[in-house]
């Protein structure tokens, strides 16, 4: 069997595929790209191979980006704020009975894990904007957007239970500040009172401490059993 090339992977493989960043965030303008990710599952007859498939593939469409099945899982259950967002998306522009079966293990991929993947990822975002003070005089705003976003998204969820991305009613809020309307020292008070409030909200989140990887791992197991009895692969 000639293994397809990645993009082949991404043209013929995609079980799930949406429209992620501001337009599925609610905070598009003029100009705003348009950021599209996606989930492939390679042919499991690909990893009898010595050279295994991609984890994830860059392309074929600029601003494009898909992991493969397994790395996706691997990564939502370690509740990456990415992938889990991903999963999330209003935005859906293909899906297949694999991709649906995905979406409806959503709940299944979240836990209280997200408190510290979500604020250490802002924490790390915010030593890079503090350094862009530093150095320039003010930060990428845009950036600084995203993060207070992101803090209200975790905390969200942590209080809730449910991971919802569109920004809502906020949405004028954070474009003043992606347009450097709102002073630094006032931006970074309000990151600092939501990474309080993630906190706060983890000591009493209706989340299970840990994902339900047997779950997950068993959607996976049966997804690639029938993959490899295809007569039709690569």
């Amino acid at each position: 069997m000639i293994p397809p090339d990645p993009e082949a992977l991404v043209r013929d493989h995609t079980v799930y595929s949406c429209v992620m960043g501001s337009r599925a965030f609610g905070l598009a303008t003029d100009g705003s790209d348009t950021d599209r990710r996606g989930v492939f599952l390679a042919p499991t007859p690909l990893f009898w191979r010595f050279d295994k498939p991609p984890t994830h593939v860059e392309g074929p469409a600029q601003e494009q980006f898909s992991w493969e099945l397994e790395r996706f899982c691997e990564l939502a259950l370690r509740a990456n704020p990415n992938v889990l967002e991903c999963l999330h998306s209003p935005l859906v522009e293909h899906v297949d009975a694999v991709g649906r079966e995905l979406l409806s293990l959503r709940v299944a991929f979240l836990s209280r894990l997200a408190h510290q993947t979500f604020v250490r990822y802002a924490l790390g975002q915010h030593r890079k904007l503090e350094a862009d003070v530093r150095q320039y005089g003010a930060p990428r705003w845009k950036h600084a957007m995203h993060l207070l976003r992101l803090l209200t998204s975790g905390r969200d969820l942590l209080r809730t239970g449910e991971l919802v991305i569109e920004v809502g009613p906020a949405r004028e809020e954070l474009l003043a500040v992606k347009r450097g309307e709102v002073p630094w020292p006032e931006v970074e008070r309000r990151m600092t009172r939501l990474a309080e409030e993630n906190d706060e909200a983890a000591e009493y989140s209706p989340l299970p401490p840990q994902p339900d990887r047997a779950r997950v791992e068993d959607f996976l197991i049966r997804t690639r059993r029938v993959s490899a009895l295809r007569p039709e692969q690569g």
